[in-house]
């Protein structure tokens, strides 16, 4: 059985008083109406990962990086490895996010390294990926997706998918208010399946979660979630209000 999963990504919003604040009205509103296994993760700031693990110790709430190195360490002025992480308690790590690799350059090679060195640390991946507005007008988005995770994830070996989420980000609804529709998000989510299933096995494929991230809002998470293959969300803006976060969470 797959996991459900609604993640919420605070990118570089919320200083420390204010991750705070909301981390407490999240775990208030989780309390109740959260469907049994499901999960909820945020992944504040860097600099606010260490508060927030201990702000979510007694909760139900995970708490998730939004990036890493791919070096154990060195002169590498700005970046955090994913021994860092750990030794803070952070056990998640979201790689390959669009903006990542829109504003930093980040390459599927070099996700690949990051991916690699995630799982070596022990840590869990939230894997991005997702076409442009061009790719899918043009009629390229199956393509371009397959592309970004063969060559990111297809060296590894089966056994390291369970610790392994996807999320597919088209990049033309993030942040823009435009949203895949839930039969556009369902027709990729099962494209990338089959791509497992031909790479891995059904075994594989069948159990691998795969989230949506794209402008999820309470007004259209509960479609979305309905989809055979969608197993839950990647959320930008509406995870910085709890009210909007927890609505998210009980649509699925």
């Amino acid at each position: 059985m797959r996991q459900k999963i609604v993640a919420g990504n605070w990118k570089m919003n919320k200083n420390l008083d204010e991750a705070k604040e909301l981390i407490e009205v999240i775990k208030k509103e989780v309390k109740t109406g959260l469907e049994e296994g499901t999960r909820v993760i945020i992944a504040p700031s860097f600099v606010n990962l260490q508060s927030a693990v201990k702000n979510t110790e007694e909760s139900v709430v995970e708490v998730a990086a939004q990036n890493m190195h791919q070096s154990k360490s060195g002169a590498f002025t700005g970046e955090v490895s994913a021994d860092m992480l750990t030794n803070l308690g952070v056990n998640i790590v979201i790689l390959g996010h669009s903006e990542r690799r829109e504003y930093f350059g980040e390459t599927d090679e070099l996700l690949a390294q990051k991916v690699d060195a995630a799982l070596a640390n022990g840590l869990e991946v939230i894997f991005c990926f997702g076409e442009l507005l061009e790719d899918r007008k043009s009629s390229n988005h199956f393509a371009v997706v397959e592309n970004q995770i063969k060559k990111a994830l297809f060296h590894l070996k089966e056994e390291v998918f369970k610790n392994i989420v996807l999320a597919y980000e088209p990049v033309w609804a993030i942040g823009t208010g435009e949203t895949a529709s839930p039969e556009q998000a369902q027709e990729m989510h099962a494209f990338v399946r089959e791509l497992f299933a031909k790479e891995y096995g059904k075994e594989i494929a069948d159990t691998i979660s795969i989230l949506y991230g794209g402008s999820v809002k309470p007004a259209n998470a509960k479609e979305i979630f309905s989809k055979l293959d969608v197993d839950g969300g990647l959320i930008g803006g509406a995870a910085l209000k709890a009210e909007d976060f927890a609505a998210i969470i009980k649509s699925i």
